[in-house]
C-alpha cells in the first residue's frame, strides 16, 4: 500500500504534447504509472505517445476513467487547469509549474472550497518535484532510479533534498513507502500536515522523514501535529539555518519574515515537539537508520 499514488491509479497529463510535457510523460510511463491520456486544448483527438489527448479534463476523465493529474501548463494558465481538473472530479492533482502567480493560487483554494472536504480534489504543488510510490508509479519531475521500494515516507517542500534523502537511504537499504513533494510556493494545495495525516493511517509507513526551509508556519503546525496525533517517529531536516532575515533563499516562500519562521526556531519547535531533527544533509539517512534502529530496539 501507499498514499496518494498506487500502481492501478489511471493518470492524466495537462500539457501532455508539450515539450516538458512529454518528456516527463515518457518517464512516467516508462516507469510502469498508469498514464492514460493527456490533455491539450485544440489537440484533440490526436495521439500522443500512443495515448489518447483530449481537448478538456472532463472529457478526458469520461473516457478514460482517470482519477489523477500532473500538471505541466505554463504559470499563466496553470491555475484554471488545476480549477478543471477539481471540476472534472480528479481524486489527486500534482502541480509542477514553477511561478504561478501567489494571487491565481489563492483563488484556486478559495475556488476548491466549494467543495465538501470528503470529495474536494488533493493538490500537490504547485513548485513541486511531485510524487512517487517506489516501484508501484511515479507523477512528477523525479529520478525513479534513487528510490527503493520501503516504508518511511518522505514529505518535503525542497525537491532536491527529497531527492538527497532517498538516496542516502537507499545507500543504508532503506526503502520508502511514498514520497511528496508539496512544494516551495507560499501558497500550496495541501501542507506537511495534511500529508502526516496520510502517513499516520497509512499501514504500510513506519516512520517519516519530513524536509523543511525557512518562511512560512508550515514546519510549526507540522510538529504541533507530530505532538498530538502521531503515533510513527518522524525525522526532519530544516534547510536555511545559515539565511538571513528578510533574504528569500530559493523558493518563493523561503523567506523569513516572522517569528517562527527561521530554520533555528523551526528546529526548536520540532525537538520540543519530540521530532528527530538531522543535524546537517549529510545527515539525512543516517539519522533516519538511527531512529529505526531504536524503535527496534525499544520494541
Amino acid at each position: 500500500m501507499a498514499i496518494l499514488l498506487t500502481e492501478t491509479t489511471k493518470v492524466l497529463v495537462q500539457g501532455f504534447t508539450g515539450r516538458i510535457g512529454t518528456f516527463h510523460a515518457q518517464e512516467m510511463i516508462d516507469y510502469g504509472t498508469q498514464v492514460v491520456g493527456g490533455v491539450t486544448p485544440g489537440k484533440g483527438g490526436e495521439t500522443h505517445l500512443d495515448r489518447p489527448v483530449f481537448n478538456t479534463v472532463r472529457g478526458a476523465v469520461e473516457e478514460t476513467g482517470a482519477e489523477a493529474s500532473i500538471v505541466f501548463v505554463p504559470p499563466p494558465f496553470a491555475a484554471d487547469s488545476i480549477m478543471e481538473a477539481a471540476d472534472a472530479g480528479i481524486r489527486y492533482c500534482v502541480c509542477i509549474t514553477d511561478g504561478i502567480p501567489a494571487q491565481d493560487m489563492m483563488r484556486v483554494k478559495r475556488y476548491m472550497r466549494r467543495y465538501r472536504a470528503e470529495s474536494r480534489m488533493i493538490l500537490a504543488g504547485p513548485n513541486c518535484a511531485g510524487t512517487i510510490s517506489p516501484g508501484k508509479a511515479m507523477m512528477g519531475i523525479m529520478p525513479g532510479h534513487i528510490y527503493q521500494p520501503g516504508r518511511v515516507g518522505i514529505v518535503g517542500r525542497s525537491g532536491t533534498l527529497g531527492y538527497e534523502a532517498a538516496s542516502q537511504m537507499k545507500e543504508l537499504g532503506i526503502g520508502v513507502s511514498t514520497s511528496v513533494g508539496i512544494g516551495g510556493d507560499p501558497i500550496n494545495g495541501s501542507s506537511f500536515r495534511d500529508i502526516l495525516e496520510l502517513f499516520e493511517a497509512d499501514p504500510d509507513t513506519d516512520a517519516v522523514m519530513m524536509i523543511g526551509e525557512i518562511g512560512g508556519p508550515q514546519e510549526a503546525e507540522a510538529a504541533a501535529y507530530v505532538r498530538d496525533h502521531m503515533t510513527k517517529p518522524v525525522v526532519a531536516y530544516v534547510a536555511g539555518l545559515s539565511a538571513p532575515k528578510g533574504r528569500r533563499m530559493g523558493h518563493a516562500g523561503a523567506i523569513i519574515s516572522a517569528f517562527g519562521e527561521s530554520a533555528q526556531e523551526k528546529v526548536e519547535i520540532l525537538k520540543e515537539a519530540g521530532v528527530t531533527v538531522a543535524p546537517n544533509p549529510a545527515a539525512l539517512g543516517q539519522t533516519v537508520a538511527e531512529v529505526l534502529s531504536t524503535c527496534r530496539t525499544a520494541a
